[in-house]
C-alpha cells in the first residue's frame, strides 16, 4: 500500500499537492470536493507533536493553537494530514476576511471576537510509519474516514462525492456561498509540490495573489494613510512587474495592520523591475517587496494589468517568488 518509514524517525515535511484551473470535467473516474477559503495547512502529527506547515512551510500552530488537540483526537498516532484552515462564520460557513484578524504575536490573546478556526482535512498522507502518496485517493480518503475523527468545530472531514456530477457539486457550492469546487482523479496518486492535472480546481471569483511593492497616501477618510497599494508579480524572466493597484475592499483593522507592517518594510527606490506609470509613481511610498496579498478581480486588460481588483487579505502561506503573473505584461 505504500513504503515504510522507521519506527519513530522525524517524517520530512511533505509539500502540498496543487490543482489546475479548469471546467469541470465528467463524472466517470472523478470524486468531487467542496473548495475552501483558507489557509492551505499539511499537519505532521508524531506521538504527542504536531507541526502544521504552509506552503512556504510556516509552522501554523503558532497563530491557530486550535489545532494543538489534533494528536488527541489522532490517538497519538503517527500521521501526516492534508487539509484546509478556515475561519467560520456566525452561519458556520468558512470566511477568508474573518482569517485575517489577529496577525501579530500577542495579537491573538488580546482579541475577544476570536473567530472559530476549523482544520478541513480532506487527505491522509502518511499513517502510523507508512506513506500513502502512492495510494490511489479512493483508498486515502477511504483510510482518512477510518480514522473517525469527530465532526467537531476545531478539526473537520469535509464530504467527497464519488458518485455526482461535478457540475452537480458546482451548483450546490453555489448555492452555500462556498468558493467552487476541487475535482480528483479517483486512482490518481498524491503529487507533493506539483500543480497536476489530476486536480482541478473550478473557483466561481477570479483571484490573483500578488506583492505589495508600495502605497499612495489616501484622502478624505484616509487622509494620512493608506488610499491604495501597488501591486505587482514576477514574470517568466523573473522581473517584479507592476500589475495594477487596489484601493478597496479593507476593513478598517486590515488597513491599520498593513500600513504598521509597510511603515517597516520602506526604502527610497521602486522595487520594480519594469516601470511604473507615471501617474501612480510619483507619490508612491515604495515598500521591499515582501508582503504577498491577494485580490479579486475581474479580468486582465490588454496591457496586463487587473481590472476592478478588491482586496482580499493578507497570504501569510506564500512566498514572494512563488507569486506569478498569468498573462503578458508589456513594457512601461
Amino acid at each position: 500500500m505504500g513504503s515504510a518509514v522507521p519506527a519513530g524517525e522525524p517524517l520530512g515535511v511533505v509539500r502540498p499537492m496543487l490543482a489546475s484551473p479548469g471546467a469541470p470535467p465528467g463524472s466517470d473516474g472523478w470524486a468531487v470536493e467542496f473548495k475552501w477559503d483558507g489557509y492551505r495547512g499539511v499537519a505532521h502529527c508524531q506521538g504527542r507533536d504536531v507541526r502544521v506547515f504552509s506552503r512556504n512551510e510556516i509552522d501554523f500552530l503558532v497563530r491557530f493553537p486550535e489545532l494543538g488537540i489534533l494528536p488527541e483526537l489522532l490517538h497519538h498516532r503517527t500521521a501526516v494530514l492534508d487539509g484546509e484552515i478556515v475561519a467560520l462564520d456566525a452561519d458556520g460557513r468558512p470566511d477568508f476576511s474573518l482569517l485575517q484578524q489577529g496577525h501579530g504575536p500577542g495579537v491573538r490573546e488580546l482579541r475577544r471576537n476570536r473567530p472559530r478556526i476549523a482544520y478541513f482535512v480532506f487527505d491522509l498522507l502518511h499513517l502510523d510509519g507508512r506513506s500513502l502518496l502512492s495510494t490511489p485517493y479512493y483508498v486515502r480518503r477511504s483510510l482518512l474516514s477510518e480514522l473517525a475523527l469527530p465532526g467537531n468545530h476545531a478539526v473537520q472531514v469535509p464530504p467527497t462525492f464519488m458518485d455526482t456530477e461535478p457540475a452537480d457539486v458546482l451548483h450546490v457550492a453555489s448555492q452555500y456561498g462556498f468558493e467552487g469546487i476541487v475535482s480528483k482523479r479517483v486512482k490518481s496518486a498524491y503529487e507533493p509540490g506539483r500543480r497536476s492535472p489530476s486536480w482541478v480546481k473550478t473557483p466561481f471569483r477570479r483571484t490573483q495573489e500578488v506583492v505589495i511593492g508600495g502605497w499612495r497616501v489616501g484622502q478624505g477618510n484616509r487622509a494620512g494613510r493608506i488610499g491604495s497599494l501597488l501591486l505587482g508579480a514576477y514574470d517568466g524572466e523573473g522581473r517584479l512587474v507592476y500589475v495594477g493597484h487596489v484601493g478597496t475592499g479593507f476593513s478598517r483593522e486590515a488597513l491599520a495592520d498593513l500600513q504598521r507592517s509597510l511603515t517597516r518594510l520602506a526604502r527610497e527606490s521602486s522595487p520594480f523591475d519594469v516601470e511604473v506609470p507615471r501617474e501612480h509613481a510619483r507619490d508612491a511610498l515604495w515598500v521591499s517587496p515582501w508582503l504577498v496579498g491577494e485580490v479579486e478581480f475581474r479580468q486582465w486588460t490588454p496591457d496586463g494589468r487587473l481590472r476592478h481588483p478588491a482586496w482580499r487579505g493578507l497570504r501569510a502561506d506564500r512566498d514572494p517568488d512563488s507569486v506569478r503573473v498569468r498573462v503578458r505584461v508589456p513594457e512601461s
